[in-house]
């Protein structure tokens, strides 16, 4: 999958997922009644928001959790969706735009860490592809590595691209203050970017890795044993205890 060759365009759209489809990256952690509930997944922006309790209480009735968490799964998933709207209609800058995406994951008895580099300019772009195609690559057989690769790109790329929105108004504001107070924006022209320093050095980009940075960028896979996998699974569980405690902590500070 390559990345788009976006050139030095200063043309803008409307804030979405930098990718072919506008799918948003949900993580839900949610724990209640001794039972927890841990989940990384899409949701389609354009999707009805009617659907989020339908999903919930599907959800709710296939893993048997308690009806309690309906509401708290929707809630999650709402907040999330919500945020993303808040950028919507917020100008979102266009051409190549490199970055070094980096992954550190496990799943199940998978642990992957890998970079390489993506064009969030490239709005054709598929994390899901490059992540089974990774996947082919590395001879990874449990069918939800795929998946959570996908996710952890898409929240890179939200990331980035909501900086770049937050970015664009800082500047705004900057520029018309400066404007008010009559200062010479011509300095601005002599500023060497990333993205000129890459051009001189003849460097083309892609989503995926060039023979010459395999050393670099070479992919690393663990595959873990059962007890492997149990020590860290209580590990985990005993810091989302800990990250409990500490909130209920500070709600009973900030109410006395």
């Amino acid at each position: 999958m390559k990345g788009g060759q976006g050139g030095t365009s200063k043309s803008t759209v409307k804030f979405r997922m930098p990718t072919a489809e506008n799918l948003i990256p949900i993580r839900v952690d949610l724990e209640m009644e001794g039972q927890r509930y841990k989940d990384a997944f899409t949701w389609n922006a354009n999707d009805p928001d009617s659907e989020i309790l339908v999903f919930a209480k599907r959800t709710v009735k296939d893993l048997n959790l308690p009806s309690a968490f309906t509401s708290l799964i929707a809630q999650s998933i709402q907040s999330q969706i919500a945020e993303f709207r808040s950028y919507e209609g917020s100008e979102m800058p266009t051409g190549e735009r490199v970055h070094c995406l980096k992954l550190d994951l496990r799943v199940n008895s998978t642990v992957i860490r890998d970079q390489f580099l993506w064009d969030l300019g490239n709005l054709e772009s598929d994390p899901e592809e490059f992540a089974r195609g990774l996947c082919r690559d590395l001879e990874l057989e449990d069918p939800e590595v795929g998946p959570a690769i996908a996710v952890a790109i898409r929240e890179q790329l939200y990331e980035l691209s909501a900086q770049s929105v937050a970015s664009g108004r800082e500047t705004r504001i900057s520029k018309k203050a400066r404007r008010d107070f009559g200062i010479d924006f011509t300095q601005s022209s002599k500023i060497v970017s990333a993205f000129d320093l890459m051009k001189r050095s003849s460097m083309k980009t892609s989503a995926v890795r060039r023979r010459i940075e395999w050393d670099l960028f070479e992919p690393v896979v663990e595959l873990l044993t059962s007890e492997e996998v149990e020590a860290l699974d209580a590990r985990e569980e005993r810091n989302a205890q800990y990250g409990i405690l500490l909130q209920i902590i500070n709600s009973h500070n900030r109410r006395l």
